[in-house]
């Protein structure tokens, strides 16, 4: 075996990785969004087009009409889990 200094090279760490022992800044605090409406309006949208599929387009297969209910079943979902998320906030930080 030959010794790494005796071919010129050294041990050091490359200097690319020298700010990884620098302290990390503080994460930033996390933005508050009101996320109720912007849910609400999107399942609103879903059964819109869920009344224009069933009464405009009236399509030979049922895809388009299962796409807008499971669009309004995820958003009713969506809106469950952000309420209780929210509450849950709230209990903690009172």
């Amino acid at each position: 075996m030959t010794d790494l200094s005796q071919q010129g090279m050294t041990c050091e760490p490359p200097r690319k990785l020298l700010h990884v022992t620098q302290p990390r800044p503080p994460d930033p605090q996390p933005l508050q969004t009101r996320d109720t409406p912007t849910i609400l309006v999107g399942t609103g949208l879903w059964a819109v087009a869920l009344v224009v599929v069933l009464l405009v387009v009236r399509p030979a297969d049922g895809r388009p009409i299962w796409t807008c209910v499971v669009g309004i079943g995820l958003g009713v979902f969506g809106l469950l889990y952000v309420r209780r998320r929210d509450s849950r906030r709230r209990d903690v930080s009172e």
